[in-house]
């Protein structure tokens, strides 16, 4: 598949995890535990015919060696997506060092960080990526 064609899919793909997060939100609302979004977005992905898995551990490879760090996709989206959710004040340079590794570690191209603990779920959303 032609890479041009490859950034398209991924950017739409975004775009509609995105709606399906502001419908969470809108739902649900701010002030929640982290995991509370994190289940319910899961399902409303399900819902939606993607593919979708959460905590998926990703090994860090050093050299030839592959290491578990402990490294967990909050969600990820049909094996190209990568979903960070937080429930906090405001997100950080932590935060977003964050999504960098697992794009890095995991090889991907596009992570979309969100806080749910915002008035508008559109406020807490930062796309990464690498």
């Amino acid at each position: 598949m032609h890479e041009g064609h490859q950034d398209k899919a991924l950017e739409k793909l975004a775009t509609e995890v995105i709606g399906h997060s502001i419908q969470v939100h809108k739902k649900l609302g701010p002030g929640l535990l982290e995991n509370a979004y994190k289940e319910c977005l899961l399902y409303e992905l399900h819902k939606n015919n993607l593919y979708a898995q959460k905590e998926v551990m990703t090994p860090l490879v050093y050299e030839e060696v592959k290491l578990d760090a402990g490294y967990r996709i909050d969600i990820l989206v049909e094996n190209k997506l990568v979903i960070e959710l937080k429930a906090v004040d405001a997100l950080n340079d932590v935060h977003l060092a964050q999504v960098l590794t697992y794009l890095k570690v995991g090889n991907f191209k596009l992570g979309l960080l969100m806080n749910f603990n915002v008035k508008m779920l559109k406020h807490g959303i930062r796309r990464v990526i690498l």
